[in-house]
């Protein structure tokens, strides 16, 4: 095995130009497979927090009697999907809104009664938080005789959820597209080092040498190449990572930006998945030209 890591270092020495656009473009490409995990990883954590924070806010008629409420909000905890029933009364509403509109409490000065109504706040279990679920509990709220309307911002949701399905898709046919076109590159640099060499390998078969034989050095030649696009792809991502995760901090000294880098078990995914690349292109280079020489 000695034998066949000298020689597969050889050739990549000999011929660096090749095997340089091979590296720099498998590293391109994991960097941004890489970035589009991070997105995707960061972007869920937000959905994740987000959805955690969705709630319907269900407006009372205004001929409730107090003593009616603790019954409605029974029938509402009991239903399915639901975390927490709070309620809100017109008072505490109005309350909450001056608090909120301190700036422009003139606004509010010359209101001769309490507008608001009272109010159920529901918050929801995170595995009902989806757009149809969320939808559908409002409808099964709204459905009851004491309530006059559920509202939990329908529009924002379905938008929300549609833009982040779009990336998602856009995310898994860019890493389709990227995978197959560095695997192309490296299938052709790995065959032009074989062609160069082609009188060299009919000589050793010639004189006795095996395919295995014959292959290995290309092999792990190609394993070579994916681990060093792989490390240079990823290191590119760190750097980036905290580059932005700067200025981030210098942006905002809140707590509202919670970007984390990706997870050693995600890393190791990723570069499993450069060197496997490095191996495929060299196993369809081979077997390309190993039949060729056959036929």
């Amino acid at each position: 095995m000695i034998l066949f890591y000298k020689k597969a270092i050889q050739d990549i020495l000999d011929n660096r130009f090749l095997n340089v656009i091979t590296i720099i473009t498998i590293s391109l490409s994991i960097l941004i497979v890489s970035a589009l995990s991070l997105f995707f990883v960061n972007a869920n954590d937000i959905m994740s927090s987000w959805k955690k924070g969705i709630s319907i806010i269900a407006y009372l008629k205004p001929d409730i009697v107090e003593t009616a409420l603790p019954e409605i909000k029974g029938k509402i905890q009991g239903m399915y999907g639901v975390a927490e029933v709070e309620f809100i009364s017109k008072e505490e509403a109005m309350k909450r809104l001056k608090e909120q509109m301190k700036g422009h409490s003139s606004l509010l000065a010359d209101l001769q009664e309490n507008p608001l109504p009272d109010a159920f706040k529901i918050s929801l279990l995170t595995s009902s938080a989806g757009s149809k679920r969320v939808e559908n509990l409002a409808a099964q709220i709204e459905a009851m005789p004491s309530i006059e309307e559920a509202e939990y911002g329908r529009r924002w949701l379905e938008r929300f959820t549609n833009v982040f399905d779009l990336f998602r898709f856009t995310g898994y046919a860019m890493v389709g597209i990227f995978f197959i076109a560095v695997v192309f590159i490296v299938a052709n640099t790995i065959r032009l080092v074989i062609y160069s060499r082609q009188n060299e390998i009919e000589i050793m078969r010639l004189v006795g040498a095996t395919d295995r034989f014959i292959k290995t050095p290309f092999y792990i030649e190609g394993l070579i190449q994916g681990a060093i696009g792989g490390i240079i792809g990823l290191a590119a991502l760190f750097v980036i990572f905290i580059l932005i995760t700067l200025n981030v901090g210098q942006v905002s000294s809140s707590d509202i930006f919670h970007i984390r880098f990706l997870s050693p078990g995600v890393l190791c995914g990723i570069m499993l998945c450069s060197i496997f690349v490095g191996w495929l292109g060299c196993y369809i280079s081979l077997k390309q030209f190993l039949k060729y020489e056959t036929g």
